[in-house]
């Protein structure tokens, strides 16, 4: 295994880096999963100012940006994918309580994540950009 430290993490945080090749793909194939796309370009490195624990929806503000973004894994993005996906079912059958209550969950969950940003952003003296 080669870890290598995460730049500005500020943290003991390190990426294991033994299963991708120079140019950054992951090697061997087999390591990539149906989902993941090949890119041919070699990915940038910046630092970046991480507001929030890791998690899986950490505020990040990124190089040249005023304000703070979520980074949202990509399985928490497919799960609220598959969420809104339900709610759209529920109206294409016409079972509008079901739409309402799978609606009202997705509201909750972005509510909990836009809770999480603000505090972040209250917690670093950031001004929210809404």
């Amino acid at each position: 295994m080669t870890d290598r430290p995460v730049a500005g993490s500020g943290s003991d945080l390190t990426i294991d880096t033994s299963c991708r090749t120079a140019q950054g793909r992951l090697w061997p194939p087999s390591l990539m999963s149906a989902g993941d796309v090949r890119l041919d370009d070699p990915m940038d490195h910046v630092e970046a100012d991480l507001l929030t624990d890791g998690g899986n929806d950490a505020v990040v503000r990124l190089p040249g940006r005023r304000f703070p973004g979520v980074l949202m894994q990509g399985d928490s993005l497919h799960m609220l994918r598959s969420d809104v996906a339900e709610v759209v079912k529920a109206c294409e059958r016409g079972r509008l309580a079901e739409a309402a209550e799978s609606a009202g969950i997705v509201l909750a969950s972005l509510d909990a994540l836009l809770t999480r940003y603000a505090t972040a952003l209250g917690r670093h003296e950031i001004e929210r950009p809404y």
